[in-house]
C-alpha cells in the first residue's frame, strides 16, 4: 500500500432546506391558518482520527467531498429532512491545515477524536413560524442559508515514541524488522525505504513502546534534499531518538563521528525542538571487523559528552537486547 502523507481537499457542506409557505385547508378546520413546515439543516462535513487508518491515499484520488442538502419543508406542518453528515476516517496523528493560510486548525493526536470541518446551512423556517395576533396569514417563509465550502490540507505526522534516524542503508528497515513484528522490504542498496515504517517492540512485562523507520536522512535533508522535509516531520511528535551510525561505511567522507555530526545538524537546522530531544547512538554493523573498531573509537568520543552509545549488529542481534532496554528506561521512566 502506497503511503501518502499529505493531500488537498475541498469540502461542501450541504444547504439548508428552505421553510415552507403553505395554509391548512381542511374541511372542519374553518380557521386552520399558516402551516408551512421548516427546512432540514445541511449535512456537516466532518473528520474522526481511526487508529485502523494508516495513510492519506484515499483522499488523494478523491479530493472533493459534499454532504447532502436539508429537505425543504412541507406543508401540514411538516419539517424537511436534515442532510446526512459525511464523516472522512484519517490516521491518528493527522494535522487539518487551511490550504489558504496555513493555519493549524485540528491536531487528530487521539483515537475517536472527531471535529467538525465545514458545518452545514441552517433550514429556514416556515410561514407557521411567523404569526402573530396582528399577521394571521403570513405568506413568506426563511430561505435555507448555505453550507460552507472549503478548501484545506490533511498532513499526517506519525505517532512514535521512538524515532529511528539514520543515513540510507545504515540497517534501520533490518534493526525494526527484528525487534518488531514490521516487516520493511530490505535490500542492499541506498534509498530501499521510501516510505516510513512503525514497528510495536514488545517489551519485558507486558510494556511496549512504537518505534518508527524514518527514512535516510543525507546533508541537506533540512531543506528537502533527498526527501528531507517529507521525513523529518514524522520524528516531530518522537520522545526518543536513536541515532543509526553505519560504522561499515566506506568512501572518504564518510566517518561515524562525522555521520552523527551531519544527523544532529540536519535536525537542528529543521527544528530546536528535534535538536533538543533526548538521543540514543547505535553504532551498527560491528559484526563488520572494521567497522567494530569504528565503533569502539565512536562510543569513547561521545563517553566525553555523556551520550549513550550502544554497539549493536542488525543483522545478528548483537547488541538489540541492550539497545531495546535503554530506549526502555528512557521511555519508562518515571
Amino acid at each position: 500500500m502506497k503511503f501518502v502523507d499529505e493531500v488537498k481537499i475541498h469540502l461542501r457542506a450541504g444547504d439548508g432546506g428552505a421553510g415552507a409557505v403553505a395554509f391548512r385547508r381542511e374541511k372542519f378546520v374553518p380557521r386552520g391558518g399558516p402551516s408551512g413546515g421548516d427546512g432540514g439543516n445541511g449535512g456537516s462535513i466532518l473528520v474522526e482520527a481511526d487508529e485502523n487508518y494508516t495513510t492519506l491515499l484515499d483522499y488523494r484520488f478523491q479530493p472533493l467531498h459534499k454532504a447532502a442538502n436539508g429537505e425543504p419543508g412541507r406543508g401540514a406542518d411538516q419539517n424537511g429532512h436534515a442532510g446526512d453528515d459525511v464523516v472522512l476516517k484519517v490516521p491518528v496523528g493527522t494535522l487539518v491545515k487551511d490550504a489558504q493560510t496555513g493555519e493549524l486548525l485540528f491536531d487528530l493526536a487521539v483515537n475517536g477524536q472527531r471535529e467538525i470541518l465545514a458545518k452545514g446551512g441552517r433550514g429556514g423556517l416556515g410561514n407557521m413560524n411567523f404569526a402573530t395576533s396582528t399577521r394571521q396569514a403570513p405568506r413568506f417563509a426563511q430561505p435555507g442559508t448555505p453550507g460552507e465550502e472549503r478548501e484545506l490540507v490533511l498532513e499526517l505526522k506519525l505517532l512514535a515514541d521512538v524515532g529511528l534516524l539514520g543515513y540510507p542503508n545504515a540497517g534501520k528497515s533490518t534493526l525494526i524488522s527484528r525487534v518488531s513484528k514490521a516487516k520493511p522490504k530490505v535490500a542492499d542498496y541506498p534509498f530501499t525505504t521510501l516510505t516510513p515504517h512503525l514497528g510495536v517492540v514488545q517489551y519485558k512485562d507486558h510494556l511496549s513502546f512504537v518505534m518508527a523507520d524514518i527514512p535516510g536522512i543525507i546533508e541537506g535533508a533540512h531543506a528537502g534534499a533527498g526527501l528531507g522535509h517529507q521525513f523529518l516531520k514524522h520524528v516531530e511528535r518522537c520522545r526518543l531518538l536513536v541515532h543509526l551510525i553505519d560504522c561499515g561505511a566506506e568512501g572518504e567522507d564518510r566517518e561515524p563521528a562525522k555521520d552523527l555530526e551531519t544527523l544532529n545538524r540536519e535536525l537542528a537546522l529543521y527544528s530546536e525542538k528535534l535538536a533538543g530531544m533526548p538521543q540514543i547512538v547505535a553504532a551498527n554493523k560491528v559484526d563488520i571487523p572494521d567497522a567494530r573498531e569504528r565503533a569502539k573509537k565512536l562510543a569513547a568520543k561521545l563517553k566525553r559528552k555523556k551520550l549513550p552509545v550502544v554497539l549493536i549488529s542488525s543483522a545478528t542481534g548483537e547488541g538489540l537486547p541492550e539497545l531495546m532496554d535503554m530506549v526502555a528506561q528512557r521511555i519508562f521512566a518515571k
